[in-house]
Formats: C-alpha cells, sequence, structure tokens
C-alpha cells in the first residue's frame, strides 16, 4: 500500500501477519454490522477494488475462493505420524486449499487454510514467489497467512529440511506443485471475487469433541493459572461470517482446537480427517445442488491452538486388555507404548472422522437456532405460573404435550431441537410458515445516544445478567476510540421488535421460564453482543454513517383475523343504555371506594377513542352552578370494569377510589359508551351516556 511501511523478518512475518488479522478480526464490526439482520445464499456483481485512501469508512473489500491441492494418492508417503510405510493409497477425501481475503481500505490480508499437515517454510516460499509473479507486490511476506488444517493423510515430500525428508522420501516436486498451484489459484478466486461486504464474528463452546492427551503435563502449570480456567483444554470455537452487501453469505472461517487424527496411522487414503468433513458439510449445505468443491461458498475450518489436544476423546487404553493405559508415560504393561491407542468417539476412524468433523460443522452453523419455546415456558414465572402440569427447570420432554404438539403443529427437526439442546421444545415457531411466519425473520438491533448516554435498544426481555454483559461490551466499544469516556450504557428492553427473553448461556441450561422462552438457543446473548459491538464501535469511530441500513422487513399484504366482529348489543327489558343498574350512595368519606354500575354497549364499537374517556367524575361548582370533570378513565383513581353477560347483554362498573385529600363537596359519575343496533336493514352505531346520583364526600375525622 502507497505510504506505509510493512516490516518482515523471519518469524516476525508471521507475528505481524497475524497481529494484523488481530486486528482486523476485533473490528469487522465498524462498518459492517446492519440495523437489522437476515441470512440468505447468493452472490453479488464483482466490483472494482477502490482506492485505499478513499475508502475510510466504507464496507469492507472481501473475497472467497477454494481449490483443489490434491497430490498424488499413490505410494506418496503421508505426512504426519511420520511413519514411512504409511504410503498413499487412494482417496477418503480430496484435499483443498481455502482462501479469505478482507481489505479495510487501508490493509489487506490474505488468510489460508489449506488440507495439508502443516505448511513448511518450502511450501509457503513457492506460494509467495508465484503470487508475486502474478500480483507484483500486492500479496506479500507480511500480509499472507498460510495455515494447515493439520490432516495427518495428506501427501509429504514439501519440505527442504533434512528432519522432515527423511521419513517422507525427500522432496517429491510432484507433490508439491499441486499444493503450490491449488493454493495460489484458490487466491486468484478470491481476488476476482472482491466485492464490498459484511463481515460478523461469533464465538461458543464445542463440548465433547476433544481431549487433553498430556493431562499430566498440563497439571504442571501453576495452580492460580490453572484455576482460571475451566477445562483442560480451549473448547472455544470462533467463527467468522463473510456476507456482501445484500446479507448474503459468501464463506465463513472457524478457529477450534483439535488435531486432525481421527484417521489413523494404520489409514493410507488421502483424506482432509475431521476438519475437512466440516467444510464439507457446510460447503454442501450452503451449495445446494453442487457437487464437493464447487459452489461460491466457501467454508474454511482452521486449526488453533491444538497441542495437546487430541479427538479421540474416549482416551488411550492398551489394545490388549481394554484397560486404560499408564496416566505418567501412555504405556502398557504388555506391549509397551505400541499398544497404547487412543479411541472414539466412533466405531472405527471413518467414524470418528464423521462424529468429530459433524460437532465441529453444527457449532460453526448454529450460533444461534430457529425460533423455538421450551417447555418451562409453559409453566410460566413466579409472578404469575401456568395453569397446566408444566414445570421450570425442565431439561426432557413429555410424552403427553410433545405428542399433542406433533399431532397439531408437526415434530420439531431435529436441527432445532440439537441447536436448542437442553430445551425440550414445546412450540417450534421457527419453522411454521403457515399462513404466514410465526416469527419474525429479520430483527432490530439500534443504538441512539442521547449527549453521553448510550441507549441500546433492544428487540426482548434480557436478564439481569445479560443486560450486564451487553452494557459492558458497549460501554468497551464505545470507550475504545476515547471519545465517550463519560458515557452512560442504558438498556432499553422490548424495542422495535419482539424476540422473546434472551438469556446467558449459563442460564440457558437450567432451562426456567426464562430459557426457556430464549427462542434462538443458548448463544442468542452471544449473536446480540455481537451486533450491539458493532454499532457501538461505528458510533466510536464516528462512521455512523457508513453502515448500511440492513435488509426491509417484509410488508404482507394479506393477513388473517381470528376475531369476529362486536355483535349487536343486547339490554334488559324496560331499561335504556347508560341506565343505571347499581346506584352510588348518598354519602363517601375520603379513602372510600364509590361504585355505579351501568347498562352499556360493547366498548368496541366507540371505535377510537384517544383523546377522549369512558368516565369522568365531576365535582359541582356551587358558584356556578356547573360540573366540574376532576377525574377520567386515565386517571390513577379511577378504574372502568366491563363485563360481557348473556344475551349479548353487557354492563360496566365504575369504581372512583377516593384519595384521602379529596375535596370534599358533591359528585357525580359519568359514563359515555356506543351502542350498535339493527335499524331497517342495517347496523347502526349510537352513543349514549348515563350518569349516577348525586353524592357528598365528607372530610375522614380521627380520634385518638
Amino acid at each position: 500500500m502507497a505510504g506505509r511501511k510493512s516490516v518482515c523478518c523471519g518469524l516476525s512475518a508471521l507475528e505481524l501477519t497475524l497481529g494484523i488479522l488481530f486486528i482486523l478480526m476485533t473490528a469487522v464490526s465498524v462498518s459492517l454490522i446492519a440495523l437489522m439482520v437476515t441470512w440468505k445464499t447468493d452472490t453479488g456483481p464483482e466490483p472494482t477494488l477502490p482506492p485505499s485512501p478513499e475508502t475510510e469508512g466504507k464496507p469492507y473489500m472481501v473475497g472467497v475462493g477454494r481449490a483443489d491441492c490434491t497430490g498424488p494418492p499413490a505410494e506418496i508417503p503421508l505426512m504426519g505420524y511420520a511413519n514411512p510405510s504409511q504410503t498413499a493409497a487412494g482417496i477418503h477425501t480430496r484435499l483443498f486449499s481455502r482462501a479469505f481475503i478482507v481489505d479495510d481500505g487501508r490493509q489487506r490480508v490474505v488468510f489460508i487454510t489449506a488440507d495439508v499437515g502443516m505448511i513448511s517454510q518450502r511450501l509457503r516460499l513457492e506460494v509467495l514467489q508465484a503470487l508475486q509473479v502474478k500480483y507484483g507486490s500486492l500479496y506479500r511476506q507480511d500480509n499472507v497467512v498460510l495455515s494447515g488444517t493439520h490432516t495427518h493423510s495428506g501427501p509429504a515430500g514439501y519440505f527442504q529440511y533434512t528432519l522432515f525428508m527423511i521419513t517422507s522420501k525427500g522432496y517429491i516436486p510432484e507433490s508439491m506443485e499441486p499444493l503450490v498451484n491449488g493454493i495460489v489459484k484458490s487466491v486468484d478466486i478470491a481476488h476476482r471475487n472482491l466485492k464490498p461486504g459484511r463481515i460478523y464474528r461469533n464465538r461458543g463452546e464445542l463440548d465433547d469433541s476433544s481431549l487433553n492427551r498430556s493431562p499430566h503435563s498440563y497439571l504442571k502449570n501453576p495452580e492460580d493459572e490453572r484455576d482460571r480456567y475451566k477445562q483442560n483444554t480451549d473448547k472455544q470455537v470462533l467463527v467468522l461470517k463473510f456476507t456482501d452487501m445484500d446479507g448474503d453469505g459468501i464463506g465463513m472461517l472457524s478457529w477450534f482446537a483439535v488435531h486432525a487424527v481421527s484417521m489413523n496411522y494404520t489409514n493410507q487414503m488421502v483424506s482432509s480427517d475431521n476438519v475437512g468433513y466440516a467444510s464439507y458439510l457446510m460447503e454442501q449445505e450452503k451449495n445446494p445442488g453442487a457437487l464437493p468443491g464447487q459452489g461460491s461458498f466457501v467454508a474454511g475450518f482452521s486449526s488453533s491452538n491444538l497441542g495437546d489436544v487430541s479427538p479421540n476423546i474416549r482416551g488411550p487404553h492398551c489394545a490388549n486388555t481394554g484397560l486404560p493405559c499408564d496416566y505418567v508415560n501412555s504405556s502398557c504393561p504388555i506391549g509397551g507404548t505400541k499398544l497404547c491407542q487412543a479411541y472414539g468417539p466412533g466405531v472405527d476412524m471413518f467414524d470418528s472422522t464423521r462424529i468429530i468433523g459433524h460437532n465441529i460443522y453444527k457449532k460453526a452453523k448454529a450460533s444461534t437456532c430457529k425460533p423455538a419455546l421450551g417447555h418451562s415456558f409453559a409453566a410460566g414465572t413466579t409472578d404469575g405460573g401456568g395453569d397446566l402440569n408444566f414445570t421450570q427447570g425442565a431439561v426432557e420432554g413429555d410424552p403427553f404435550w410433545d405428542g399433542i404438539r406433533d399431532a397439531l403443529v408437526g415434530k420439531p427437526s431435529n436441527q432445532t431441537q440439537e441447536c436448542h439442546q437442553p430445551k425440550p421444545i414445546l412450540f417450534q415457531h421457527g419453522e411454521m410458515n403457515w399462513p404466514l411466519p410465526w416469527h419474525p425473520q429479520i430483527i432490530d438491533v439500534q443504538i441512539i445516544t442521547i449527549g453521553s448516554v448510550a441507549v441500546v435498544a433492544v428487540p426482548g426481555e434480557m436478564t439481569t445478567m445479560s443486560g450486564r454483559r451487553l452494557r459492558e461490551a458497549v460501554k468497551q466499544e464505545l470507550q475504545s476510540e476515547g471519545s465517550y469516556k463519560d458515557s452512560e450504557v442504558v438498556i432499553a428492553g422490548l424495542s422495535n421488535v419482539y424476540t422473546h427473553y434472551i438469556t446467558t448461556y449459563e442460564e440457558y441450561q437450567l432451562q426456567r421460564y426464562e430459557g426457556a422462552s430464549t427462542i434462538f438457543g443458548p448463544h442468542t446473548l452471544s449473536a446480540y453482543i455481537h451486533k450491539y459491538r458493532g454499532l457501538a464501535r461505528a458510533i466510536a469511530q464516528d462512521r455512523v454513517s457508513a453502515l448500511p441500513s440492513g435488509p426491509s422487513p417484509p410488508f404482507y399484504e394479506k393477513l388473517f383475523s381470528l376475531l369476529s366482529a362486536a355483535p349487536f348489543d343486547g339490554k334488559p327489558v324496560n331499561s335504556s343504555f347508560g341506565d343505571v343498574l347499581q346506584q352510588v350512595y348518598p354519602v363517601y368519606r375520603q379513602g372510600d371506594v364509590v361504585s355505579v354500575t351501568f347498562v352499556a354497549g360493547n366498548p368496541r364499537h366507540s371505535g377510537d377513542m384517544r383523546d377522549k374517556t369512558f368516565v369522568t367524575v365531576e365535582i359541582h361548582d356551587n358558584r356556578t352552578d356547573t360540573w366540574e370533570v376532576v377525574h377520567t378513565d386515565a386517571s390513577w383513581e379511577t378504574r372502568f370494569h366491563w363485563l360481557k353477560g348473556s344475551n349479548r347483554q353487557s354492563n360496566v362498573t365504575v369504581d372512583w377510589h377516593i384519595s384521602p385529600l379529596a375535596t370534599s363537596g358533591s359528585y357525580r359519575i359519568r359514563h359515555f359508551g356506543h351502542h350498535k343496533q339493527l335499524k331497517g336493514l342495517r347496523p347502526v352505531i349510537m352513543a349514549y351516556e348515563g350518569t349516577s346520583d348525586v353524592f357528598r364526600v365528607a372530610a375522614s375525622f380521627y380520634y385518638q
């Protein structure tokens, strides 16, 4: 980039590039978060890359590309287990390189994740040379990251140092060339596909897919350091989703710490292992009808801090006895370390690859879920319990109610059930679209500032801790640029659109009412925090004008109503609307309740009653002989009760709770309404009013 200085030397190149990527990742929300959120699948036209200096405040340019990099699947040693007898003899799955280019207008970075055991220095150098021939100084050592998925079932022969060459039969050009050409081609495709876009970030935890294979070593770490973490492996999954400006997904990139060794050292087929299978699943889903390796959506699953992390979660056991291996040295009494083998979770290495890959894919895919309410939703809360036999904290379904649900609205999909775990689903309204969708698909997220106060408009009900976390996240972003150091953040719940509850991930696990009503699943809060962080940072950097407005929610023309029209009004014989059925007493004291009942019409017939009232409490002015209104149905002291009776008859009771400070004097209560009658052959709405007898309010006297 013109005017910028790049510093790179040896290992510092990787450090610098990773640093640039980290800065980019922590800032992805700056100009990319729409005020409304939706996900689609499609791509747009190819744009021209704008010049760097002028793109300040504009969306990122993003591009994704994928290319085959499979080497010869025969006789070439496989790289990873350092076993010379493990040579290629077929293909389990093909190997691919996946490239992701991001340009913020000032700096461009390229992250490449390739299905290869590891990146050798020779491989990196040859790739950089090929890129320089094609692109000059655009893609360089300081802005290109090459990462291997760490599959142990890819062809070797791409090293230039003796130690690695000994076990891979030296340098093998026919193994290196497919790698270099495939990686460069993936960059070519990503470069051609550069377009304005957004990047969304989310993180979560994935259990049951990794195991520390050296726990004894882990325990050597300082206790106070270990105490900061719940587990001895990182369960965190970080996901970046790339979309065009319309919100259509074009790719995703994920990091999770686990070895790609579900395919063990007995395998002789080229295989991308569990991580490659996760990419396969995601790309097949996002590119329906396309063959593997084809389609525009690119899903990269990259390695992380996996040094002591195994996918063989059943742990190491002695193959001859089935007993656990020695804890300290991973060996067996008979057979030594050779017979100490880790397995799982499947019945064989293919099944294990499928299970682990599917778990990684699911976690990256299901950051939020299709809306669904849990069983505990029907239990109500301590503020108002439910009438049926539901209880809070239910993490298992009930066959009776599940059967009724299945019969009436159908059974929730396996995907929705799995995504919402541990919630037993009572009502999967996110999967119900007849006669119209049962829940919004586009959700507003919004922040406004009033002076130093930031109002976070949340479309739902946040729990205490959820609100605390969101406030903290927004405040951090607002203060990141120094312009909102004294800011105050407030949550404005139930704003713009309603999405039920928002609990923390931890609260969700208990499945009390709030968790059961968190309809987007256990990671709902994480998704919202991600979105609001982006908006807050845009405010802090004064880049709000660069934010796209996001997609518009649909406006359905044909809606349905299950409410029938209000019927004609009936009344008792020999009475009129407005007549008093239960009269007031002659005298009341301050603190008493006045009650009067009228023959009434259905209040629906009164239509729009804005700036009007059904009730007045009036005091008589003896000086002018007029009545002055002191209360209406908007007053705290009045109560307006409508009671529907038989034969279309109804009545209204008005209560006035007399204030201890009420003025002594003569009062009356009036009621105003409308009734519907049949005049000839057509219905007619007619106004009526009723007035109580005059009563007196006297001062109260209290004696010690």
